[in-house]
Parts: C-alpha cells; structure tokens; sequence
C-alpha cells in the first residue's frame, strides 16, 4: 500500500492489487474515502467516501484534481498499466 502523496493532513495511497478504474484511497482524521483519479478527458470523482465528511471528501477531491497526471503516472507505475 504505497502513500503516493500527503497534503493538508490526507494521505494518498494506490494498493498494488487493487482493480481498475485507476482510483486513490485517502485517509483523513482516521476516516477513509475512495476517489478515482479520472485522466485527459474526466476529472477526479468520488466514488466512495466514506466515512469521511463531505467537506473532507472535496478538499481531497481538489487535491486529487491538482496532481491528477502525477496520481495516474504513480497507478501506472503499480499497476504496469
């Protein structure tokens, strides 16, 4: 379960047996949300959240979005996609 990235107090990791669609879970103030990373044409979504509060889940949301081809670069890398 490598942390691809920590930001605000979140923590972005890929699991190395996880599926496609290429997604992150996020870790926050002991809550966890699932966000899929999206590419070129689709933007990152929250696909589960959680127990993580909502406000939470778009800070997450909006870092995601902000490093989006480094996210997918990094589930490229683990997954030999």
């Amino acid at each position: 379960m490598p942390t691809i990235h920590r930001e605000e107090g979140f923590r972005f990791v890929i699991y190395v047996d996880d599926h496609e669609p290429a997604h992150v879970h996020v870790r926050y103030a002991g809550a966890i949300a699932r966000i899929r990373i999206g590419d070129a044409d689709h933007r990152p979504i929250a696909t589960d959240p959680g127990s993580m509060r909502t406000p939470d889940v778009r800070r997450a949301v909006r870092i995601v979005e902000a490093n989006q081809k480094q996210f997918f670069e990094a589930w490229r890398e683990i997954h030999g996609a």
